[in-house]
């Protein structure tokens, strides 16, 4: 690998706070991952916050909020923000001078949005020197190198505000950039220096109020834990610029945090001291749930699309009766599609959007529709042991007057001309890495049979989807 070395940002913290040469690096995010668990959620994820301490104390951690990035996701821009600890200067400054270097190779900046940012306010500078020995962004490129096997594009960001007024000055401008087609990881560590239990403490506060999704709360949060003068606390959030900048961002909007996993520095069997200990946190920020839908609920709609697809095959097989809700989910009117896989691989999917008819009633009708999906051979008898099903609930649509009302993968697309319709659920952008012009294009022409860019003079509806799907893949 051939560097710029007159204008990347080199490795500052290899061989410190993580091991310097590529194949040991790869090993311990191997690791590290090996070690760390990934939530369960059909939400779309949005931005993770991630610590960023030596790889011995916080790895796992870091390797937790990184784990919940889906393994095939395709982002345009990665945008990292972190608080410097070496500088203070009066906004955030974006790195456009090169690319950024790890052992594990190079990993190109977006500097056309980085002069965008620094031309669109004062609040955004290009503080190079800021970059240049921070470890708090760097530790944080080889989890996204080893976790997006795909090319991506970096905006780092250095936060050298104490302000918060200043924060939220940054968050508007960064606004436009939070999208589903972006993600943004957000470097802090948590309490510094209490002792093992008062780090418990401290930290649970702090993630609380975090986790309210609103800033205030952060704010005051972090002084009552500082009116607490407990011992040697030199900070409850190390990081909290960066934090209060998200927080700005997705406050009052339908964003959900949650807290993924936590430990701190004396948690190392080895060299954990308990005395003095630093916390770290992985939280996640997910899109929240179209629909409510309870876990009995989602027992059930899995259950009445199996039982249905069972029956319609012949199978002699007996229902079981998940708990059934009464005016829940089921009873409403709502769209579906029912995906079928066979040893994980795509059989049928067919569906509607929603009518008259209720979603148990939808689900009846698509489930066995889509056992005869005249893309794929007919399902057999014999393949269901092997079936996993994937449910997908739909939101009325909403007809649109612009592209920039759709939102790669938070959307699906339904486009109508005449008599020619064609739709693609959102997922499909996740499975496939298309840019917003594909995904329209594809379907338009594909789907709709109006050609590649009938989508610009048909009418576009929008919608979103509630996914309820098979825990268990079945490979045999």
């Amino acid at each position: 690998m051939i560097f710029n070395k007159n204008t990347n940002r080199a490795p500052a913290v290899a061989g410190q706070f993580y091991p310097s040469s590529a194949p040991s690096l790869q090993n311990k995010l191997e690791e590290l991952f090996s070690q760390a668990v990934a939530v369960k959620t059909s939400q779309p994820l949005r931005a993770i916050v991630s610590p960023h301490a030596g790889y011995i104390f916080s790895g796992e951690v870091a390797a937790t909020a990184f784990k919940q990035i889906p393994a095939n996701k395709s982002y345009k821009n990665i945008f990292v923000l972190a608080s410097s600890h070496r500088y203070t200067f009066g906004g955030a400054a974006v790195y456009t001078e090169g690319n950024y270097e790890t052992p594990l190779g190079e990993i190109t900046v977006n500097k056309k949005i980085g002069k965008q940012l620094l031309a669109s306010s004062a609040v955004v500078t290009n503080h190079n020197k800021s970059h240049l020995n921070e470890h708090s962004l760097e530790v944080q490129l080889p989890f996204l190198q080893y976790r997006l096997a795909k090319d991506f594009k970096l905006v780092p960001i250095i936060l050298g505000t104490h302000s918060a007024d200043t924060c939220k000055k940054l968050a508007k401008v960064l606004q436009p950039y939070f999208t589903a087609e972006n993600l943004f990881v957000i470097s802090t560590d948590f309490s510094h220096y209490p002792s093992y239990e008062n780090a418990n403490l401290v930290d649970h506060i702090t993630a609380d109020a975090i986790c309210t999704n609103k800033p205030k709360k952060l704010l005051k949060a972090i002084e009552k834990n500082k009116d607490k003068k407990i011992g040697n606390l030199a900070t409850s959030l190390c990081g909290w610029t960066s934090v209060l900048t998200l927080m700005h961002i997705t406050k009052n909007q339908d964003f959900e945090l949650k807290k993924l996993a936590y430990k701190n520095s004396g948690d190392n069997k080895f060299y954990g001291e308990k005395d003095r200990v630093v916390g770290y946190w992985a939280i996640g920020v997910y899109e929240k749930a179209v629909f409510e839908i309870s876990p009995s609920e989602k027992e059930e709609i899995l259950e009445l699309a199996r039982h249905s697809i069972s029956l319609f095959l012949g199978k002699d097989v007996a229902e079981k009766k998940a708990k059934k809700s009464n005016n829940g989910i089921l009873d409403q009117k709502a769209g579906a599609f029912i995906s079928i896989y066979i040893h994980n691989e795509l059989r049928g999917c067919i569906g509607g959007f929603a009518g008259e008819k209720t979603l148990r009633e939808m689900i009846k009708r698509f489930a066995v529709s889509a056992t005869n999906d005249q893309r794929f051979n007919p399902i057999e008898p014999y393949e269901l042991d092997s079936m996993t099903l994937e449910v997908s609930v739909l939101t009325p649509l909403k007809k649109i007057k612009s592209i920039d009302e759709f939102e790669l993968g938070k959307h699906g697309i339904y486009i109508q001309s005449g008599f020619n319709s064609g739709t693609f659920l959102p997922q499909v952008a996740d499975k496939t890495g298309w840019s917003k012009e594909e995904f329209l294009g594809r379907c338009s022409k594909n789907k709709a049979g109006i050609g590649w860019d009938g989508w610009k003079t048909a009418e576009l509806y929008t919608y979103e989807v509630a996914i309820v799907k098979d825990d268990q893949e079945k490979t045999s």
